[in-house]
């Protein structure tokens, strides 16, 4: 069920692009301006909307465009570059007339991406991404182009995962991780929205600076499909659009030099099923990636919940790959430092890349693009008779069109349109399964603010 999003104040504006869109030759130009008129425009107004509209409390990408409907953007040609014309954008996004500086920039970023992807990713010969090394160089270039690789700096860059919809007391408790991984010289990463996604790039921007730290990285990763219900949070400095999500999970585990997962809901379970199917693969088993579950004191019972289902689904030899500590910021953070420090020599021994992660093996289940329709969905294999490997990539899916249900514009019409989804289970997965979705409904984890959550699937 689509929110009512009541429609704010608007106001319309011509502004010149920031960063990497600044300076662009005329064939540069052209392209970009061929593209804004072609099938892209939908794509490029639903993302701009979503960055301009950062700060809105929903989580519905329908209600918000539904809000919206007037918004458009459009790409002006000019002799020095680029200009972009908005009409009847948020309000919020400006100040006494004046686009906000770092809107500007993501809206720059976003603009980027989208377009490199289309040009040079999807409609060029040049990567076969129905292929494990053709996905993960497309992925490569696609962070290159967005100066996100950075040759010649020490592993530091931690990814935090975990849920938009969190209580206070966990949200200050992620603030609290996050200060002093920053006090360790540590830098992270997220799915750049709000909740556990802000909290730690709030709390390492304060210790950054108490450590006088230039250079701090708050780096944003995001897709087309969810960043209208995780915009960009304002301490984002970099930010980079992945054209879908399983190239932004690649993205996270390329580029992280270790990753914490505070508590969430369906797609903090995705996360985790997508990681832990990639260590279980034989070629990783050697290969050392801290990863730690946390939260406060009272979450024990949130991760022990989490840790059965693990270690019902995938045997009770995943608890090797990671770390459950509550209630304690600072053993979080030492315990990352080591886990990363470990990284660093192991990547001197090996003479790997510190900036990518280009010996983890990720198998094609974890590559390929899963679509959520309802036959999708319905045909998802969720049994035990299956390698563990494939049975994480089958519940990552599933998870995925949950999340797909939930919060994306696509998901959300499917919904309306068709009902819920339909999930097909053993029968003792399907009730661990129910025991776990249902927990995160109780929660609150599925929608932002308590807001009223009725499911986009069903348990068969």
């Amino acid at each position: 069920m689509t929110e009512n999003v009541q429609p704010r104040a608007t106001l319309s504006s011509i502004i010149s692009p920031e960063g990497s869109l600044e300076v662009l030759s005329q064939h540069e130009v052209n392209r970009l301006h061929k593209t804004s008129q072609s099938g892209l425009h939908d794509l490029l107004r639903r993302c701009a909307l979503a960055v301009l509209n950062c700060g809105n409390p929903s989580d519905d990408s329908l209600a918000i465009l539904e809000a919206y409907k007037d918004f458009d953007i459009e790409v002006l040609q000019q002799d020095r570059g680029i200009r972009l014309k908005l009409t009847n954008a948020p309000a919020e996004a400006f100040v006494d007339g004046r686009m906000i500086r770092g809107i500007r920039e993501h809206l720059s970023s976003i603009i980027r991406d989208i377009v490199y992807v289309y040009n040079e990713i999807q409609h060029h010969n040049r990567f076969d991404l129905s292929t494990g090394e053709g996905t993960t160089n497309a992925v490569f270039h696609i962070l290159r182009k967005a100066g996100t690789l950075k040759p010649g700096r020490d592993p530091s860059l931690v990814v935090c995962w975990g849920g938009h919809s969190i209580s206070r007391e966990e949200y200050e408790y992620t603030k609290d991780v996050g200060y002093h991984l920053g006090l360790r010289d540590l830098d992270i990463c997220t799915g750049c929205g709000p909740g556990a996604m802000k909290g730690p790039m709030k709390g390492a921007n304060v210790a950054h600076a108490k450590q006088r730290r230039k250079e701090s990285r708050y780096l944003g990763i995001s897709e087309p499909g969810i960043i209208a219900a995780e915009a960009p949070n304002p301490i984002v400095n970099e930010l980079v659009v992945m054209p879908d999500i399983e190239k932004r999970l690649e993205a996270f585990v390329r580029l992280g030099h270790g990753i914490i997962v505070f508590p969430g809901g369906v797609g903090t379970a995705e996360e985790i099923l997508y990681l832990l199917g990639i260590l279980l693969h034989p070629s990783n088993q050697d290969i050392p990636f801290p990863l730690i579950f946390t939260g406060p004191a009272d979450s024990a019972a949130y991760f022990q919940k989490i840790d059965e289902f693990l270690v019902y689904t995938l045997g009770e030899e995943i608890r090797r790959y990671y770390t459950i500590i509550t209630g304690d910021p600072v053993a979080v953070a030492r315990t990352m430092r080591q886990g990363i420090d470990e990284i660093a020599e192991f990547r001197r021994t090996h003479q790997d890349a510190f900036y990518y992660n280009w010996r983890m093996t990720i198998a094609r289940d974890f590559q390929a693009t899963f679509e959520p329709s309802h036959e999708a969905m319905r045909s998802l294999a969720l049994h035990r008779q299956q390698p563990t490997h494939e049975l994480a990539a089958n519940l990552r899916r599933a998870f995925s069109g949950i999340v797909a249900g939930n919060v994306k514009e696509a998901g959300i019409r499917a919904i309306e349109a068709h009902g819920p989804f339909v999930l097909t289970a053993e029968p003792e997965l399907m009730q661990r399964l129910d025991e776990l979705l249902t927990s995160f409904v109780a929660q609150g984890r599925m929608k932002l603010d308590g807001q009223h959550y009725t499911p986009c699937y069903v348990l068969k």
